[in-house]
């Protein structure tokens, strides 16, 4: 007999349950988008307060939806079929409250939805939740003057980083199956890592959104957050897709990116790198993630440890972020000046210092990079590093200023091993590896060369397997030390 909707009973199953798994159920009727609803808002009234990781949730909003699809047949509910979805607070969602993090947009509530948010209700996700994120998405901690700090689920005392902390957060402490996330300079991988989730930036056009200030703002992506890698493809699958208001964007892939990781491919031959050669790592760290790649040879692939030639990666990056921040943001610096946080005023006025002679030098060095990384892509299929080059830090901090001896110069500057890639144009991916000793996750950061999402998702899937950490998560917040 088929059982119309889940009872409380089914409550901690649900939670503990994959999204593929959820999905299947709503498929089957055996529960609907309403009783997942009524799981996730029990489970945030339970365990937000600690975490603070979904300040915003529109759950009227969200049932509303939730009925308007289950008036359809289950075929027709799109790929994630009802399943709810958080929106980081970065991302417009119309009649939502939408902060940016930022004290001067604490009260707005926009008209009209993001592109991406429209493109995933029609895919059948039910949004219910804005996730916490630091102002502007400036930096690798998710604290802001609206909402405060999110804390890690592993160690309420730890950050979650960022600066889609919010939505790493929500996963790991059972607020979400899948999150929205997004990433320039490691915003998804790098909360990924601190949570012991999986969190995948795609190369640029994947997933379509709604052009702001610049067409051609290619640092930036939208992507997913999930607590598996095939939970990550599903979430893909609804994301993906071109749309005319985006130029950018690209049509989906004949092959779903759900079935390609369930497909059984191996990568061939995979590099490790401990640093890129640009960056400190901290000793355990390193150890944690190299004894991780190293596992790969159990699939019979081969490791060896080698890295394309990043070495301009921190100047290039720096005066392209800072070239970003000053086309988009210069109007606030003018009108809001003591309502910014000072990192993104120090970041506005780098921007507007820069030189055209500066700018073209960056840009060059970016055509650099990629064309190493290509050639690099001509002997192995997957580039493997840490994704984070520290554990978890006390979420006090703002950023991270030192690293195995080593002092950075600026507030983004320890966030070299994942911005290096972020210029490449790679899709790249946080692969919960291993913890610290004293109980921490580790992630590793697995690229592949650009729109090749299908054996990024298949590599990460065989080394999942084998390291066995997948089901780790959702847990219940600890208190740290």
């Amino acid at each position: 007999m088929v059982n119309m909707g889940a009872t409380m009973s089914d409550t901690p199953e649900l939670l503990q349950a994959s999204a593929c798994t959820v999905v299947d159920r709503l498929r089957r009727n055996e529960v609907t988008p309403l009783d997942l609803l009524d799981v996730l808002e029990a489970r945030i009234a339970a365990v937000d307060d600690k975490v603070n990781a979904l300040p915003v949730r529109c759950f009227e909003r969200a049932r509303t939806h939730a009925r308007a699809l289950m008036a359809k047949p289950a075929a027709e509910r799109g790929v994630l079929c009802g399943l709810p979805v958080p929106i980081k607070d970065l991302t417009e969602v119309a009649g939502v409250r939408t902060t940016f993090g930022s004290p001067i947009f604490k009260d707005h509530v926009p008209e009209r939805s993001d592109l991406l948010v429209t493109h995933l209700e029609a895919a059948g996700g039910v949004v219910y939740a804005k996730s916490n994120t630091p102002e502007f998405g400036a930096g690798g901690n998710t604290f802001n003057e609206v909402f405060g700090a999110t804390r890690n689920p592993w160690d309420l005392m730890r950050s979650a980083a960022g600066s889609s902390g919010g939505a790493a957060a929500a996963l790991a402490a059972g607020m979400a199956w899948v999150a929205h996330g997004s990433d320039m300079g490691g915003s998804l991988r790098n909360p990924a890592s601190f949570c012991g989730i999986v969190g995948l930036r795609p190369s640029i056009g994947r997933v379509a959104h709604t052009p702001t200030f610049k067409i051609d703002r290619t640092l930036g992506v939208e992507g997913p957050m999930a607590r598996s890698v095939e939970d990550v493809a599903l979430l893909l699958d609804a994301m993906s897709g071109a749309h005319a208001a985006d130029p950018l964007s690209r049509p989906q892939d004949a092959t779903p990116f759900l079935a390609a990781a369930r497909a059984g491919a191996r990568p061939r031959r995979v590099a490790y790198s401990q640093n890129l050669g640009i960056t400190p790592v901290d000793p355990e760290v390193a150890a944690v993630t190299k004894a991780a790649a190293q596992r790969f040879a159990e699939a019979g692939v081969i490791v060896e440890e080698a890295t394309p030639d990043f070495s301009e990666a921190h100047d290039c990056f720096h005066v392209l972020r800072a070239l970003d921040y000053a086309v988009s943001k210069t109007e606030l610096l003018r009108k809001h000046r003591d309502l910014l946080k000072p990192e993104v005023v120090w970041n506005i006025e780098q921007g507007l210092a820069l030189s055209v002679d500066e700018i073209a030098r960056a840009e060059a060095q970016r055509v650099a990079l990629v064309e190493r990384l290509m050639t690099f892509f001509e002997t192995y299929d997957l580039l493997l590093c840490p994704a984070t080059i520290v554990p978890p830090f006390p979420v006090e901090k703002r950023y991270v200023a030192t690293c195995d001896g080593h002092t950075f110069d600026n507030y983004v500057q320890w966030l070299g091993i994942v911005y290096a890639i972020t210029l490449t144009c790679a899709p790249a991916l946080s692969l919960p590896c291993g913890f610290t000793a004293s109980g921490l996750p580790v992630g590793l950061q697995m690229v592949a060369r650009p729109h090749n999402e299908a054996a990024l998702l298949a590599g990460a899937k065989a080394l999942e397997d084998i390291l066995g950490l997948r089901g780790t998560t959702p847990i219940e917040p600890k208190q740290g030390a």
